[in-house]
């Protein structure tokens, strides 16, 4: 894929009815970008391919377009250096009809400061809990004064937004109690039916030993020392890269590590499980939750803003509990089946619906 099929979506005149909003152009600015590989990636990966269906000519900007430097601690992830001009000639080149800005890094706050200068409407987004991925990195007597300082930027950062998506309520009210008061609007998530639903012949029970699974960047924010330590029945699987994976993997010798995944052997990966196991505390959503679930994987997490929003929903979708042992437990004795879960899944969450929600509420944009 060049950086030209990775940013830009042209016009197909496809898709469109008259019930539909008239925003055609819309640009999106965004910190996390290909070739990163995480939920704010796979998220509007699947909004813009079905915008393009709906005949949208989309234009991302990410940290590939600059000048860019390792973020300190994770040198997978770019961070653009802070070229305003080269941003500005770039936006009014493809003179958006809207503009969206879905993380608070270094490009977001440049796109940020042109839209107010330009008099220019544009929506945030909230995907990422920054407070909480500072907290985790900062030692323990710095902890409660960072976070406050994180969430005082995040506040300042979307106070002029015409509006923050949310992806459920729990993160309305996490929003609401850090005082941003800026209008919040719903964009949930999808699942791809075609790529994860599962296997054709499970067994009825749950095996003596299962396989648990965990799939998401091995990093601290993520909690997985927690999965790691788990001493419950079972062989531990990771999916996924990140600045851990190489001395867990030294020091998990039991655990199988089995790198970053994507397509059809991250499919496989979870049609191979019996349970998945999201150990993460700071998320705001998970979208390997959706996957793990429309693959037909009961799922167990601790209970968080999250994973309480989508496990909770349904008892045969898992379980959560504040002890992370215990909720593997109950998932793997969960009521259901597999295709049930799947069905759950694949008719609760649309990337189609998604894309509508986006392209409606970025009318609200225009000029």
């Amino acid at each position: 894929m060049t950086r030209a099929d990775q940013n830009h979506y042209p016009l197909s005149g496809a898709g469109l009815t008259s019930e539909q909003p008239a925003v055609r152009r819309i640009l999106i600015v965004s910190d996390a970008w290909l070739p990163q590989i995480n939920g704010v990636v796979r998220t509007y990966q699947n909004i813009l391919k079905h915008l393009e269906a709906q005949g949208c000519e989309l234009r991302v900007i990410g940290p590939a377009d600059f000048p860019n430097m390792a973020m300190p601690s994770y040198p997978d992830i770019r961070l653009a250096l802070p070229l305003s001009g080269r941003l500005r000639q770039v936006i009014e080149e493809f003179d958006p009809e809207a503009i969206h800005i879905p993380v608070e890094g270094p490009l977001g706050w440049m796109a940020r400061r042109w839209c107010l200068k330009n008099g220019r409407a544009f929506s945030t987004a909230f995907h990422t809990n920054f407070p909480a991925y500072v907290a985790v990195r900062t030692p323990s007597l710095l902890m409660s004064r960072t976070e406050a300082a994180a969430i005082s930027i995040l506040r300042r950062f979307h106070r002029p937004s015409s509006f923050v998506y949310t992806a459920t309520p729990a993160l309305d009210t996490m929003l609401r109690n850090w005082k941003i008061e800026t209008t919040l609007e719903r964009l949930s998530r999808g699942v791809d039916a075609a790529q994860f639903y599962p296997s054709p012949n499970p067994g009825s029970t749950p095996p003596a030993s299962p396989v648990l699974l965990y799939v998401g960047r091995v990093a601290p924010e993520k909690n997985i020392k927690a999965f790691l330590a788990l001493d419950t029945p079972g062989k531990k699987v990771v999916v996924g890269d990140g600045p851990q994976l190489q001395q867990l993997r030294q020091k998990h010798s039991d655990v199988t590590f089995r790198g970053m995944l994507t397509g059809e052997p991250l499919a496989s990966a979870y049609r191979e499980a019996d349970v998945f196991v999201f150990p993460s505390k700071t998320d705001t959503f998970g979208n390997v939750v959706l996957e793990a679930m429309a693959s037909g994987l009961p799922c167990a997490a601790y209970d968080v803003t999250g994973p309480r929003d989508i496990i909770s929903a349904n008892p045969i979708l898992g379980a959560v509990d504040d002890d992370l042992s215990k909720a593997v437990v109950r998932a793997l004795e969960a009521p259901g089946t597999r295709a049930e879960r799947h069905s759950f899944a694949v008719s609760t969450y649309s990337w189609e619906k998604v894309a509508s929600d986006f392209r409606r509420h970025s009318a609200r944009l225009m000029p």
